[in-house]
């Protein structure tokens, strides 16, 4: 924690909080589907966040974010906030966005800030997001409502989200590029 302590500016926390409100404002931008994940634009915020941000920076603002949301405070999908939403069904890849900035801040450790970095970074972060959400809702949903094969929560939650998440990554990582140029983060 003290390597965080050093690390961490007013500007930093300035930062961490804002791309955590723009979490919590792209959350409710959302398309309700029965009884399966919503679309949201809250990761493409996410991938904001950590193209922008860095690894360890984007962490805590997911993390921020969460917790904002565990007290309840309307920052999920549908203006919803509590332990509830986070205990629930789609609580695991709310929770598994952290995976997205762990996964870049391990990479820029490991390998650096090179060019193919931040892109893989965040293809394996989501990669492990999706992994971890899917067994959560799995073992949520078949808790509450009865067994349900694998098969059918990834046609439900995975597959549907796999182009539009690609296409918000990517436009995240032109924001990011563009905006690093006018803008010291």
């Amino acid at each position: 924690m003290r390597d965080v302590k050093k690390r961490l500016s007013v500007r930093d926390m300035a930062f961490i909080a804002l791309f955590a409100a723009l979490m919590a404002v792209c959350s409710g931008l959302t398309i309700a589907l029965p009884g399966t994940v919503p679309f949201t634009m809250q990761t493409f915020a996410v991938f904001a966040a950590v193209a922008m941000l860095g690894g360890l920076r984007a962490t805590l603002c997911v993390l921020v974010y969460l917790l904002l949301g565990a007290i309840g405070l309307p920052v999920f999908s549908g203006f919803q906030g509590g332990l509830g939403v986070l205990l629930g069904k789609t609580g695991g890849y709310l929770v598994g966005f952290l995976a997205i900035g762990l996964t870049l801040w391990c990479f820029e450790r490991l390998f650096g800030r090179g060019k193919w970095v931040l892109p893989a970074a965040l293809i394996v972060g989501l990669l492990l997001c999706y992994a971890f959400g899917t067994v959560w809702f799995l073992a949520v949903y078949t808790r509450q409502s009865g067994a349900v094969g694998l098969g059918a929560v990834l046609g439900w939650c995975v597959w549907p989200f796999v182009v539009p998440d690609l296409i918000k990554m990517s436009l995240a990582l032109l924001l990011a590029q563009r905006l690093k140029k006018h803008v010291r983060i």
